[in-house]
């Protein structure tokens, strides 16, 4: 009988690494050479004691301990402790991004395409099709956490050791295999791929945030959260291996449940049960426009309602990011309350820059997700019935196309809202006004614009290559995100739309700047819409 469920399991293992070993390869260089080339530039940045007291001070702060969680260690402090500090809670999102992309992709995207059902129709053992997948993600950690403990190895970076060097590694990798676990069970629950995607990134999403609420509040309940135990292990201090045990024990729970539900389901069906349609289609489907909203609703209500209470999660705690009156008594005693009240906004604000950078960064993905369906859904035959129809392609093209955009900018004015209301209700009358919060919005839309555009023109230039567009929000968010901790040259962190924003709502908008962006994104998709109209549809 175990022969019979895992039939075939090692060739459908083979064709999965054949079938994904350049996006591996791209994966695992990003992941990899992120990591040692971080590790080789930290001694020329934190090497000096001035250097290393400040980046110190700066990480005890609330709003850094909110995003990259607190700060431990005892001293005598070491670049390598400040290194970990930095980048455990950041790679560890970029781990999991990876594992959910390659679990969804190796499950529930086979199965939407059709191809599991010609892979059952031989003698393919039940559960292989999702063994492989379990065994390809395990395969792709494994590689992943020994290159990069051997690229820490090889950086040579101050105060590192051996020991902490594959905890960072091996940690990294069970980390990234435990969200991978998850993807793979709600692969089995949702009824697509996009509904496996959603559930994925909302868990990972909703993890991410509860942890930074305990981190401010109490890292002790940090514990509870599960994206706390990769803080937990205390790298290059005392080197905790306990977090990796429950990262192994809850793969271990996670995965053996995933098996028992993936071998009771039908191929194509999902446990969340389907909503039966109406009889006869809404007066709101009378266009492309309103099929697009109705196909997108779920996500899009998801996305503007995530993203408002990020903002308000973040803007919850500015209260106690922006209070120098309880942080340092003295020096509100020597400089006055009015002169105390101004620094505390001048702090607030300057946290509402990093935090808007994020919410740009987030705002443009369901935008993009969305201008993708052109070829996805394409490709999959979906549109056959409106290219058959007195339908342009400018019509479906820019419906489309303007429904995305209208999504990021709504997502991205949602957490802005969000965090100026919870921050208002922190701070009381020291709050600055919303007039200076909605800077951010007008500083930073632009960049989505522009964001938006090449996507767009990907979209209708290159289809097969329109995923190339995730490269400028990822980039955007790094460079901006650690690049001012990493000393990144301003033409570094240029190279995407988001580094030409000043820094607001700290500084007033550049209008400058913004109009010539907004015309460069909206030329973007006017070419992307020319290129489509003359290509070849897709073929189903």
């Amino acid at each position: 009988m175990f022969s019979t469920h895992y039939a075939k399991t090692g060739q459908l293992l083979r064709l999965n690494l054949r079938r994904d070993w350049l996006k591996i390869v791209f994966w695992l260089i990003g992941l990899v050479g992120l990591m040692a080339g971080a590790a080789a530039k930290f001694d020329g940045l934190y090497g000096t004691k001035k250097a290393m007291t400040t980046i110190i001070t700066t990480l005890k702060t609330p709003a850094m301990v909110s995003l990259m969680g607190p700060f431990t260690a005892k001293p005598p402090y070491s670049v390598a402790i400040v290194y970990a500090a930095e980048m455990m809670t950041f790679m560890g999102l970029f781990v999991a991004m990876m594992n959910i992309y390659f679990a969804v992709h190796a499950t529930r995207a086979d199965e939407d395409s059709g191809v599991l059902e010609l892979i059952r129709a031989h003698s393919v053992g039940r559960s292989s099709a999702l063994t492989a997948a379990i065994l390809e993600l395990v395969i792709i950690n494994v590689i992943a956490g020994v290159l990069e403990a051997l690229g820490l190895q090889a950086s040579g970076m101050t105060g590192m050791n051996a020991g902490g060097n594959w905890l960072f590694g091996i940690g990294l990798a069970m980390f990234g295999l435990m969200f991978g676990a998850f993807s793979l069970l709600f692969a089995q629950v949702a009824d697509s791929s996009r509904g496996a995607t959603i559930l994925s990134y909302s868990w990972l999403g909703l993890l991410y945030v509860i942890r930074m609420g305990t981190d401010v509040k109490n890292p002790d309940y940090t514990w509870w959260t599960i994206y706390g135990w990769i803080e937990k292990l205390d790298i290059y201090g005392k080197n905790n291996w306990g977090p990796v045990g429950l990262m192994v024990l809850m793969t271990v729970i996670i995965g053996a449940l995933t098996t028992l539900v993936g071998a009771t389901r039908d191929v194509g069906a999902g446990l969340l049960p389907d909503r039966a349609g109406r009889k006869h289609a809404s007066v709101f489907l009378a266009g492309p426009l309103s099929l697009i909203a109705r196909l997108e609703r779920t996500s899009t209500i998801i996305w503007l309602v995530g993203l408002f209470i990020l903002g308000a999660t973040y803007g919850s705690i500015f209260g106690t990011a922006g209070d120098l009156l309880k942080s340092n008594p003295m020096m509100a005693k020597l400089i006055g309350t009015t002169a105390t009240n101004a620094a505390n906004r001048a702090l607030v604000l300057s946290f509402a820059n990093k935090l808007t950078i994020i919410f740009a960064v987030l705002a443009v993905i369901p935008g993009l997700i969305t201008m993708f369906r052109l070829n996805g859904d394409e490709r999959k035959g979906y549109f056959e019935q409106l290219h058959a129809r007195s339908v342009s392609r400018a019509h479906l093209f820019f419906a489309i196309a303007g429904f995305g955009l209208v999504v990021t900018l709504a997502s991205f004015f949602l957490a802005v809202c969000g965090m100026y209301v919870a921050g208002a209700a922190s701070m009381g009358d020291n709050m600055p006004s919303f007039v200076r919060f909605m800077r951010g919005f007008w500083g930073f839309a632009p960049a989505l614009i522009v964001s938006f555009g090449f996507g767009a023109l990907l979209s209708g230039l290159l289809p097969k290559l329109q995923t190339i567009a995730w490269v400028l929000p990822a980039y955007g968010f790094f460079s901006l995100y650690l690049g001012a901790l990493m000393n990144f040259p301003r033409w570094a962190t240029q190279l995407t739309p988001f580094g030409w924003v000043n820094t607001v709502p700290v500084k007033a908008v550049n209008w400058g700047t913004a109009g010539w962006m907004t015309a460069l994104g909206v030329i973007l998709v006017f070419a992307g819409y020319i290129a489509y109209r003359r290509r070849d549809l897709l073929e189903n």
